[in-house]
């Protein structure tokens, strides 16, 4: 027995031996093959960034449109690029774009715009009509813009009709379906999963908590939605039917229409789109190719076309130079875009204490006159809302003005943090009020219990041990649906209190009710239809400015973060994401879908689980 024990205790000492060598060796290895990219990488050297003479400027879109974009880690960033590796979910800004095309208006380098928008996956009407009035600006140079296009999406589209020459590939498409809003409703899932949904909620239109308590939209949600989802879709019309000098009516949007006039060109998408002069004319890539090169040349190799891409023209106009400071009255931009979450969070999301904290940083800085908050967000926690409101009173409070500035969405949350600001501009596709609050909480003890789980104990009072893992107490309900009342009563107060209306007038057009921007200016709800540059220059004036610069307030950075910063430069990328599968099956898409609005919603952090959040905020 001895004999077995130790040739028992050697067997298992030489195989920890050999675990413990094989993870040594497994770390060392990827620790030599970082050190091996990041030495390639930084003695590799790029060529000086330079724009080609006599050039088009290619306008390669990928990704979607944003005011911010969201925060990656330095680290990752680096490695994404050196790996030559594309983000998972890329992010254009805006105002790169616009300040590109402003600088090729006068650029005597660059000869023509070229828009190549097959990566372009999306964009409120707001920011594509931005970007669209800084095409037609480029045009006023006499400089010809290219569209070019394998199939165009509805958002691709609003933009490449702005372009001089409209060409889609023989076999490509376009499709001009309109505005949607369709969603996914668990009321079965959560049934069938034996998960306890608890909701509470003021407002006859607050429809963001339906998902969990119906298995469809309800008539109140339908008619709101369909009310702004009409009159977004009559501007994208509008817009388009300006830029190509169509007749307005031109869009099929009856589908024994569109059977016939399809059927009459023999099924071709391509055709379809050139009878209903959608496009200039239908061309190969080599057709193009050809035109383009008879324009501006060929590239170094003589093989391609003479390009300068926008991300070398933006390294170009915006070179690392360190920030001067000036003198100048300035007036300060503050951006607030994406979910509005409790305490400290990135860019690309809303933080109560972060957002709040740049807000004190224009306040505390005497060269900063007044303040511009721009806001895209669908709202979130009602708590954070009421600390960014906070900060603005603070702003008023030391005589410094703050206009907002509303992009795609401001709404719920949205609408909170802008209601106290002393003029509110809204695009007119805008989507804002959605005036309401729910709550929302699920405990699982029919699931617990289904599995032979169950949850007992004692406390000194009858509130101990409040749990998701217990059943909610009717009485902790009525708690929670006073506290959402109480809630709803505030932002009722706050709005009429800022924008001059009876509470009586606000209730009738809150509810949680969604507004496009051109309807919430004829309900008070915002007092200009404008962007950006209107509510700076507005900004401005309140402020007694005739001589300012502009700039965004950022979060500082720590040491550590500037030292990884200037370490590894300024890679592009995104952080990487665990994903279930690379499948393109439709199965796997849903599954995904639903998982991740599940993730989206535990995200939400709202100390009391109080909510001002706009979930129908979204065309698609």
């Amino acid at each position: 027995m001895a004999v077995n024990g130790s040739w028992t205790k050697s067997l298992f000492v030489g195989l920890w031996t050999v675990l413990n060598f094989c993870r040594k060796l497994f770390f060392n290895l990827i620790f030599i093959f970082l050190v091996v990219v990041i030495i390639i990488a930084v003695s590799g050297g790029e060529e000086p960034h330079s724009v080609n003479p006599d050039s088009a400027l290619y306008l390669n879109l990928k990704g979607n449109l944003v005011i911010e974009k969201e925060s990656v880690d330095p680290f990752e960033q680096f490695m994404q690029e050196a790996l030559g590796e594309e983000p998972d979910n890329p992010e254009v800004l805006v105002r790169d774009v616009v300040k590109a095309l402003e600088n090729a208006k006068q650029d005597k380098r660059i000869k023509a715009l070229v828009l190549d928008l097959q990566g372009l996956t999306g964009g409120g009407l707001d920011k594509l009509r931005e970007i669209a009035r800084a095409i037609d600006d480029f045009k006023t140079s006499e400089k010809p813009v290219y569209a070019l296009g394998d199939f165009y999406s509805q958002n691709q589209y609003y933009l490449a009709a702005h372009a001089d020459h409209l060409y889609l590939n023989p076999m490509g498409a376009l499709l001009l379906e309109g505005y949607g809003r369709y969603g996914l409703y668990f009321k079965n899932l959560l049934e069938k999963l034996k998960i306890s949904t608890h909701i509470f909620r003021v407002g006859t239109y607050k429809s963001a908590v339906e998902p969990f308590m119906r298995n469809d939209m309800s008539d109140a949600a339908r008619e709101a939605n369909r009310e702004w989802l009409d009159t977004y879709w009559s501007q994208y019309k509008a817009d388009v039917a300006s830029a190509r000098n169509l007749d307005p009516t031109n869009f099929d949007e009856k589908l024994d229409v569109l059977v016939e006039k399809f059927g009459a060109v023999g099924g071709d998408f391509a055709q379809y789109a050139l009878k209903n002069n959608w496009v200039d004319a239908l061309k190969t890539r080599e057709e193009v190719r050809t035109e383009l090169v008879a324009l501006v040349g060929t590239d170094e190799k003589g093989t391609g076309i003479n390009y300068t891409t926008l991300d070398t023209y933006l390294k170009v106009i915006n070179p690392p130079l360190p920030h001067i400071e000036t003198n100048a009255d300035k007036v300060a931009i503050v951006v607030a875009k994406g979910t509005i979450l409790n305490g400290e969070q990135k860019a690309g999301a809303i933080g109560g204490d972060s957002t709040a904290r740049l807000l004190r940083k224009a306040r505390l800085d005497d060269k900063v006159k007044a303040v511009v908050l721009q806001v895209d967000s669908p709202g979130g926690s009602a708590f954070a809302s009421e600390v960014i409101r906070q900060e603005i009173l603070e702003l008023k409070a030391v005589g410094k003005p703050v206009v907002v500035s509303m992009s795609t969405y401001a709404a719920s949350g949205g609408y909170w943090i802008s209601a106290s600001a002393d003029r509110i501009y809204a695009s007119p596709s805008t989507i804002t009020g959605s005036i309401g609050v729910f709550g929302l909480f699920m405990t699982y003890e029919k699931s617990l219990d289904y599995i032979g789980v169950n949850t007992d104990g004692v406390g000194s009072t009858e509130l101990a041990g409040l749990s998701p893992l217990r059943p909610l107490d009717p009485r902790v309900g009525q708690i929670l649906q006073t506290s959402v009342e109480h809630s709803y009563q505030q932002f009722l107060d706050l709005v009429s209190s800022n924008r001059g209306l009876s509470v009586e007038d606000v209730d009738k057009i809150a509810q949680g009710r969604v507004w496009i921007g051109e309807t919430a200016k004829q309900l008070g709800l915002v007092d200009e239809l404008g962007e950006l540059d209107d509510a700076i220059a507005s900004a401005a004036e309140f402020a007694g400015l005739e001589h300012y610069e502009t700039f965004y307030v950022e979060r500082t950075l720590s040491p550590q973060e500037l030292f990884w910063k200037e370490f590894f430069g300024q890679a592009f990328v995104q952080a990487a994401k665990m994903q279930f599968s690379d499948s393109n099956s439709a199965l796997m898409d849903m599954v995904k879908q639903v998982i991740s609005k599940f993730d989206w919603y535990q995200q939400l952090n709202d100390p009391r689980g109080v909510y001002v959040l706009c979930l129908q905020c979204q065309a698609g």
